[in-house]
């Protein structure tokens, strides 16, 4: 596989063909971990990014500027003080870190050991849950976007849908048989607690969020970070935003994660902001629907992974991606007007399969809330 600089999708002087690259890496069914398994000393064309998408000299680590990022005690608190303080992270940073979540730790640990087994674990398992085809309820692959991105990014990924049907236990790979559904059910109590919380920082009443559905779906998206050792010329993740109700990722203690804030009262601009791993928290996210449905009181921030710089550790993450069934629901959702809101509703009414119809099209990397706002 070529490992001449170029810029993402540009043809080298050799007649560089990126089609053919990025078949060539998905047959192997090995993900990049198969690559680094092979020796790999570059990174391959297909996933070198451009530079102004890499924009890392506008990442700050500052105290302040990690200190953008809530911590909420979910259990420390009059619970008027914990909705007030879910509200003022939702409607200005659009993440926060919980902690006291009832997740227990050993569980939150079992699951990060059982996607890193599966990863580190004989090829030949991997390449039997290899494949893009989106009925399957559990699926391994590397970059979903693979041949629409215009850079892939240095990660892999197992794919776990979990609700509204749970898979049978022989579709889970047996490294996370044991620990995927019951990991699953613990984050869906954690979500609808949030959720209760959210509902009631809209002046709502505390189930209404949950009776929508937000959380009748859960799609497990667990990301392998292998060690990159060209790591300022891709990512492990693209900017994006998620296009669901509402997330919780368990990171590991390696870090990575960054979110994009206006930093206009700490140095002026948008800047890049590390989100440290704190011991025993779960990070909550506010996705594109709930931004919707909430008429834009809530946020949903642009986020991305750097690639991992490690020289021989893997990084392990697992997202909880919350959602109505968006097969089954033909349920609309838009801008809600109870709770005082008196706002004229700023996006149109759509469908979840609509909304995701519209972020499967465009990649990772696109902003499907702007093509649902309306115009005033």
């Amino acid at each position: 596989m070529s490992t001449e600089p170029a810029a993402a999708g540009a043809a080298t002087p050799g007649g560089y063909d990126r089609r053919r690259e990025l078949q060539a890496f998905d047959d192997t069914k090995a993900g990049v971990k198969g690559l680094v398994d092979a020796g790999v000393t570059a990174v391959p064309t297909i996933f070198r990014h451009h530079p102004d998408s890499l924009d890392l000299e506008a990442t700050s680590s500052s105290t302040d500027d990690v200190a953008a990022i809530p911590v909420v005690d979910l259990s420390g608190a009059p619970r008027e003080e914990v909705v007030a303080r879910v509200r003022h992270a939702a409607e200005t940073v659009g993440f926060f870190q919980v902690v006291n979540h009832g997740v227990p730790g050993e569980l939150m640990a079992a699951v990060l050991d059982g996607v890193r087994r599966f990863n580190e674990g004989p090829a030949e398992a991997k390449r039997r849950a290899y494949t893009r085809d989106t009925a399957r309820k559990v699926r391994f692959s590397s970059n979903f976007d693979l041949f629409q991105s215009a850079a892939a990014n240095w990660r892999d990924t197992l794919f776990c849908e979990l609700a509204p049907v749970p898979p049978s236990p022989e579709e889970l790979p047996e490294a996370v048989r044991d620990v995927m559904l019951e990991y699953g059910g613990a984050a869906t109590e954690l979500a609808l607690r949030v959720l209760e919380l959210l509902s009631e920082s809209l002046g709502l009443p505390g189930d209404r969020l949950r009776e929508m559905g937000c959380a009748q779906g859960l799609n497990v998206v667990s990301h392998y970070y292998p060690p990159c050792p060209e790591p300022h010329l891709t990512l492990g993740t693209t900017r994006h935003t998620d296009a669901n109700f509402i997330t919780v990722l368990l990171q590991d203690g390696m870090g990575g994660l960054q979110v994009l804030l206006d930093r206009a009262g700490a140095g002026g601009g948008r800047r890049w902001v590390d989100v440290p791993p704190l011991p025993g928290a779960l990070i909550i996210n506010i996705g594109d629907l709930l931004q919707l449905v909430s008429n834009d009181r809530l946020r949903s921030v642009e986020h991305r992974v750097l690639a991992n710089g490690s020289s021989d550790t893997a990084r392990v993450s697992v997202a909880c991606f919350f959602n109505t069934d968006i097969k089954g629901s033909t349920r609309l959702c838009g801008p809600i007007t109870e709770g005082g809101n008196d706002d004229p509703p700023l996006y149109r009414s759509v469908t979840v399969r609509e909304f995701m119809a519209r972020v499967y099209s465009e990649g990772l990397g696109g902003r499907p809330l702007d093509y649902f706002r309306l115009e005033h």
